[in-house]
Parts: structure tokens; sequence; C-alpha cells
């Protein structure tokens, strides 16, 4: 977690704003995204959308969902197909972690936005992108990696209030349009789900302090893992392990972690899903604490209560009904990954995989702002595009694996409440 929170003052970082070093790197990326995610082919789609608003002049931006850290490198793999560079919104955390990372995300196109606050320098970049129609900009609107290929979480506001900020200004200069093209990135795994699970369940139940469970089907190893995670979260944080289903059991962990934080710092709001008021505590909790206003004992303090605001989203990340039914492989890798990414710090590769990556049709942006206090129906447009989206790929996904041996596990209906639990 204290690699996502920089207990440091925030300075904007641009992006390199030159041609040369990502025309140069842009053909190594499917190599990279083979040896380093194990994605062996890609396959994208809908091009001609893209294509199309760039030849128009539009200001475009592509808001995308954000399933694996290696997403932002799809896209820009796909951007190559129409010979354009893009821009990407990238949280300040990836740029302090090394000079090489910097330098790297930054000749890509990556430029800051501090997660714990406004930024208005990134704001006011990011409108002067679309404004000018310099390059295509995306974002991922959902603002954190879900691991969950097939569901959306809730979309940040902050995605068309920036789309719509340069829709005015363009509209007032009469430079043309502001669009937003969704786009919907589906993950395939093509090798044998056990096998390559197996290793990787059998180091967390050695954690565990078990012995290898492999005499479970794999549904029932993976339940039995994250029930066993979860319930040592309860024990630590509740004081016992809860009963009943897992959405309760999870929802009464979540609220202990957050209730009181809410009531100490942001006068009891409970607003919005977990992620927005994890980030709302951030932006109450962190300003002191980078300030240097607080003795040390408190900035212990503080760090501990931000350790448990990032438990509460990691938990949040786990939807609990994710592997039932007749659940695709991914699910099942997801799950696996996420427990790996959770308790370690990182989740290796499982070639061999695939990636669908595809444009969909623009949205115009309206400048107009919807009237206060009303849904933004800008936001809901896109969030139901995405939603779509990714629901037809998986779809596509399982019609094409219902004959295939190993392509569904089946056992999901046996456990109560259906889905898995969260780890640390």
């Amino acid at each position: 977690m204290r690699d996502l929170i920089i207990e440091e003052p925030y300075e904007f970082v641009p992006p390199y704003r030159g041609r040369i070093w990502v025309n140069l790197i842009r053909p190594l990326l499917p190599w990279y995204l083979e040896r380093v995610y194990g994605l062996e082919r890609l396959e994208c789609r809908g091009i001609e959308n893209l294509q199309a608003s760039i030849s128009a002049g539009h200001g475009v931006l592509l808001a995308s969902n954000h399933c694996r850290p290696c997403d932002p490198i799809v896209v820009t793999y796909l951007t190559g197909r129409v010979h354009r560079p893009i821009y990407i919104m990238a949280s300040w955390h990836l740029f302090m972690h090394g000079a090489f990372r910097r330098w790297f995300i930054r000749r890509m196109g990556g430029f800051s936005v501090y997660r714990e606050g406004m930024d208005r320098t990134a704001v006011s970049f990011a409108v002067k992108v679309l404004e000018t129609a310099e390059r295509p900009l995306l974002i991922f609107p959902e603002g954190v990696i879900s691991r969950t290929n097939e569901v959306l979480f809730d979309l940040m506001a902050g995605t068309t209030f920036i789309a719509r900020s340069a829709a005015r200004k363009r509209a007032k200069a009469s430079s043309g349009k502001v669009v937003i093209h969704p786009i919907a990135i589906r993950y395939l795994f093509h090798g044998d789900i056990e096998s390559t699970l197996d290793p990787v369940l059998t180091e967390i139940e050695q954690r565990l302090t078990w012995r290898p469970q492999s005499d479970l089907s794999l549904f029932d190893r993976i339940y039995k893992v994250g029930t066993a995670l979860l319930g040592l979260k309860e024990k630590e944080h509740l004081g016992e392990t809860l009963e009943g289903p897992l959405d309760r059991r999870v929802g009464c962990l979540i609220n202990s972690l957050l209730e009181p934080l809410e009531d100490e710092y942001v006068d009891g709001d409970r607003e919005g899903d977990v992620v927005a008021r994890v980030k709302r505590l951030r932006i109450a909790i962190l300003p002191e604490m980078v300030d240097g206003e607080i003795d040390d004992e408190e900035r212990d303090r503080r760090w501990r209560q931000l350790d448990d605001l990032f438990l509460a989203q990691q938990v949040a990340s786990f939807p609990t009904d994710y592997l039932a039914g007749p659940a695709l492989v991914e699910r099942y890798l997801e799950t696996v990954e996420r427990f790996e990414e959770d308790l370690t710090g990182s989740a290796r590769a499982h070639p061999p995989m695939s990636v669908v990556v595809q444009v969909g049709p623009a949205l115009e942006v309206n400048p107009e702002r919807p009237p206060k206090g009303q849904p933004d129906p800008l936001l809901e447009t896109l969030e139901c595009r995405l939603k779509e989206m990714i629901s037809d790929l998986t779809e596509e996904a399982r019609k094409e694996r219902a004959t295939e041996d190993g392509g569904r596990i089946a056992g999901a209906d046996q456990a109560q409440g259906g889905g898995q639990a969260s780890p640390e």
C-alpha cells in the first residue's frame, strides 16, 4: 500500500511531447507484452472509429475499462495502428518508483495526476490536449485497476468534466468538437487453468500453514482460500469471524474500516461507492502528513488508517458472486492473481494469453453542464456503452468456449452466497 501513497509534496510530472521515443518504442510493445505479461496475441477492433474522429479534427478522449496493469500499453499499441501517439493520465505514484519507470512513462505520453487532491495542473493539461486536438487522451475513468475483466466499477465524474470543459472552449472558438470513444479491453487465457493456478494456490496455502489442498476442485480450493483470508481480516479488525453470506460479511468488514474514519475526518459522509469513499478519506488524511504538521505518533496512526483504507478498497474489488454459475476461466485466474497480488505485492504472468481491444463509436460531448444535482447523462451513456461492449466480448468468449474442454468449471453454485472472499 505504501507504494501507492507518497508522503511528499506533489509536483506535476509532464509528458515528453516529442514523437521520436514513442515511435522507436512502439514496435517493441508486442514483444514486451508477451515477455512481461504473457500476451501472445493482440487483436484490435473498431480502429476505423478512432481514425474517423482524428481525421475530422475532433478532440479525442479515450475512456477504457482498467482490469490489468498493462492496459495503457495495450491501448498505446492500438493507437499506433492509426499512427498517432497519445497522452495518458497516470497516478503520480507510478512516477515515483525509479528513474527508468519515470523516463519510460513520460516517453510513452504519460503525465501525472494527484489522486489525493484536486490536481488543477493535470486537469488543465488534459483540457488543453482536447481543446487543441494535439493527441488523443487516454483516461481510465474507474480510477483503479479492478482485476475483474467482466465487471465495470463506477466511473469517476472527472472524465466527463474534462471532456465538457474542452468542448466549451472548442465551441467558443468555433474550432470543432470533442468526442469520447469508449474502449473495451478483454483478456483471454488459453492454457490449462488448473495446472497454471496450482503452484500459486499451493504457495498461498503454505502461507496459511496448510498442506496443499490439491484434492479439492479448483472452485472449492479458491473458495476455501478466499474465505480463510477474509476470516483472518475479520478476526483482526472485528475480533471474530462472521457467519452468513459473503456479501454481508464483506459489507460489515468494509464499513467497520471506513465508518469510524468518516466520522473522524469527513463529518460522517458515506456517499458513493467504496472507491469514492476511500478517495475522500485519503484527501482528508494526507495533507497534514505531507506538510509535516503532525508528530511521529500521529503520523504512525494515520499510516495505519491509510492501510485500513487500502484493505477496504481491496476487499471491495472482489465481487462476491464473481465465481457463481458457469464462470469463464479468466474469473478464476483473476481471483487467484488478486490473492497473490494482495499477499505479495505483485502477481506473476500466466501465459498463454491474448487480448481483444475494441474502440466504440464516438460519443459527442455536449458543452452544457447537466442541471445541478442531476445525474450526468454523458457519464451514464459512457458507462452503459462500456458495460455493453464488455458484455458482448464476454458473451463472444463464452460461445467460443462452450464446446471446449476446460472452458467452464462447474460447481460454483455450491458455496453459500456464491463467489469468493477477499485476501489481505
